[in-house]
Order: structure tokens, then C-alpha cells, then sequence
């Protein structure tokens, strides 16, 4: 004979278990970001939520979001550093990444893994398809460039399979979105770089006793009679941190050649701080000097400094050789330099 009072204690347990999965009406976000800037993290989404993240010195946190509904894209930064994440209540996400290596770095576990890891990867593949060489092409190879690789992330949507249905119809929209925005974009390089060429053999713009992370201040009258190699950068910023140990190279290769070679951080003053810790920690050589406006520093203005990094070339008598020269990662610069530096 059954245990009545059993089987009811039994199917108890079941209903207040499926219960507590049901009502589950939040997700959860914790994770570790190795080289944490020292600032909270944020939540943003395009519907005008935002909510702080409280990041401990050790770079764990964890919080809850109540998203209600669909799923939903979010923005989450450390400091300046954003990438997109997907919440939906009954999520349990968890993250790690290194801020030296931001976008290389995220991982996810944890419920909702398989569409943040998606988001992650498709990021990285855009950064593979839309390099400063695609952005240098002309108007009409960019727009044959720009529907093949518009064709490759829908392919990659298609192909990642066990997405949840809400990212499926997000991303539909945002890369067909993309697209008007990637043109858009390469309008404003292509102006840009015109409006650079325009520089080039003129006298450069000057920037006037920027601190020295050494000592005093600095001018680029000081380093008249040198070539100099101008990289504008900030602590915040992943593909400039990616730059550094090609930067090293070059200065090593060059040590005792007519050039200096000067790094200008547009950190905002509240950076300070990060910024001579950053130098220190990675043993950042050459002259290392921070900016007195940020970006509406005289010098970026002149420059029309609005992305990052930004290399410039000045010759020994203060005029422009390449007003957006190559960066130490690409051959080019190797080969302008010891074209300019063999005499």
C-alpha cells in the first residue's frame, strides 16, 4: 500500500521546487576582471536603465538585475572599457577578463554562457573584419568589403546554434544596423584623414609643457631636431595597451638614433593616478606625458584626434611628416623609419 502522506510530502517538494524556478524574476552577474581600474562598473541598456556595479579592489562583484520579459542587451563597463552582455531573469552569469587584453579575454559560465560567449566571439570577429586597412580602402571596394562581412556575422549568428530566440531577433537588427553605421563611420575616417593630409609638410601644431611623468613639464619645442614618434593613447584603452610591446621594440631597435619617441595619455585627470601606475607596471619606456585637456587638448584638436590610438610622425624641424603615420605593429613603420634613419 502507498504512503499517502508520503506521496503528498513528495509532490510538496516538486511543486515548491518548479516554483522556485519559475519565480526567479532577476538574473544575477558576478565575475573577476583581472587589472580592475580601480572604478565601479555599470549597466546600461538602450531603454535608459543604469545601474552601478560595485567592483571590489580584488576585481570580484556580483549583483542582480531585474529584467523583466524578453531578454535584453546590456552595456557593462569598467571604467571605459564596455562590452555588450545579455541578461533574462533566471540567469546566473558569471565573467572573467583581463582589462590588458579586454575584448581577447571575456569568458562566460553559467546559465546564459552560451549566448554571452556568442556576443564575445562575434565581437572579436568584428574586430578581424573591420581593421584600419578595410577603412582605408576606397568608397567602393569599402562597400563591396562591407556586404561580404555583414554576410559573414549573419553567418555566424546562423551557424551558433542554442541561442535564445530574443538575442536571435536582436541581432538581426543590430548587425543590419551596423551596416549603416560601419558607412557612416567610414565617412567620418575618410574626412578625417583629409583633413590630416593637409598637415603633412606643414609646421606641426604644437603641445606646450604636458607633465612628464619623470619630472616638470614638456614641450615639443624641446625636441626640436629630432624626429619625433607621437602616440596618443589612453590606460583605458585596448588597442593601445595592445600597441605598447611594439612600441618597446621600436624603441629599442632605435635607442641610439635621431628620435624620440613621446606617448601622450588622453586619461581624464580622475586617471591620473592609473595612468603612472600603468606606466610603471608595464615598464613603459620613452617620453610619457599627460595631456592638460584630454581630448580638447589644443594638440588633438589640431590633430582632429577623435579615436585611438593615433600615431603622428614630426621631423627634426618640427614639421609634419605623417600626420596619421603607421603604428608599431604594421611593417610600414619599420620601413619608414629606417628609410628616414639610416642617413
Amino acid at each position: 500500500m502507498f504512503n499517502l502522506k508520503f506521496i503528498l510530502f513528495v509532490t510538496g517538494l516538486v511543486i515548491l521546487s518548479c516554483r522556485s524556478e519559475t519565480t526567479k524574476d532577476y538574473a544575477t552577474i558576478s565575475g573577476k576582471i583581472t587589472n580592475h581600474l580601480g572604478k565601479d562598473g555599470s549597466l546600461r541598456s538602450e531603454d535608459g536603465y543604469r545601474k552601478v556595479i560595485k567592483i571590489n579592489k580584488d576585481g570580484t562583484f556580483s549583483d542582480t538585475v531585474h529584467v523583466g520579459g524578453k531578454g535584453k542587451l546590456f552595456a557593462f563597463s569598467d571604467g571605459n572599457e564596455v562590452t555588450t552582455v545579455f541578461l533574462k531573469d533566471g540567469y546566473d552569469l558569471h565573467l572573467v577578463l583581463d582589462t590588458d587584453e579586454f575584448d581577447e579575454t571575456i569568458k562566460y559560465t553559467g546559465k546564459g554562457a552560451e549566448n554571452n560567449n556568442y556576443l564575445a566571439q562575434k565581437l572579436l570577429l568584428n574586430e578581424s573584419l573591420f581593421t584600419s586597412e578595410v577603412f582605408g580602402l576606397e568608397e567602393e571596394d569599402f562597400k563591396g568589403a562591407l556586404e561580404k562581412n555583414t554576410d559573414k556575422l549573419f553567418a555566424f549568428l546562423e551557424e551558433t546554434k542554442g541561442l535564445d530566440a530574443d538575442l536571435i531577433a536582436e541581432e538581426k537588427i543590430e548587425i543590419q544596423d551596423s551596416k549603416a553605421n560601419m558607412m557612416e563611420t567610414y565617412s567620418e575616417i575618410k574626412a578625417t584623414r583629409e583633413a590630416n593630409a593637409k598637415l603633412n609638410g606643414l609646421p606641426s601644431p604644437p603641445f606646450n609643457n604636458f607633465e612628464n611623468y619623470q619630472g616638470g613639464a614638456t614641450s615639443l619645442s624641446d625636441l626640436k631636431g629630432k624626429y619625433v614618434y607621437v602616440d596618443v593613447w589612453a590606460t583605458w584603452c585596448g588597442p593601445c595597451k595592445a600597441e605598447i610591446p611594439y612600441l618597446k621594440r621600436l624603441e629599442e631597435k632605435y635607442r641610439n638614433k635621431n628620435i624620440a619617441f613621446v606617448s601622450i595619455s588622453v586619461d581624464e585627470k580622475e586617471d591620473y593616478d592609473a595612468w603612472r601606475k600603468m606606466i610603471k607596471a608595464k615598464e613603459m619606456g620613452g617620453v610619457q606625458l599627460f595631456a592638460d585637456k584630454s581630448w580638447k587638448s589644443d594638440f588633438c584638436q589640431a590633430y582632429h584626434i577623435h579615436s585611438i590610438p593615433r600615431f603622428i610622425l614630426i621631423d627634426p624641424a618640427g614639421n609634419v611628416v605623417n600626420a596619421d603615420m603607421s603604428r608599431p605593429s604594421e611593417e610600414a613603420t619599420v620601413e619608414t623609419l629606417d628609410k628616414l634613419l639610416s642617413h
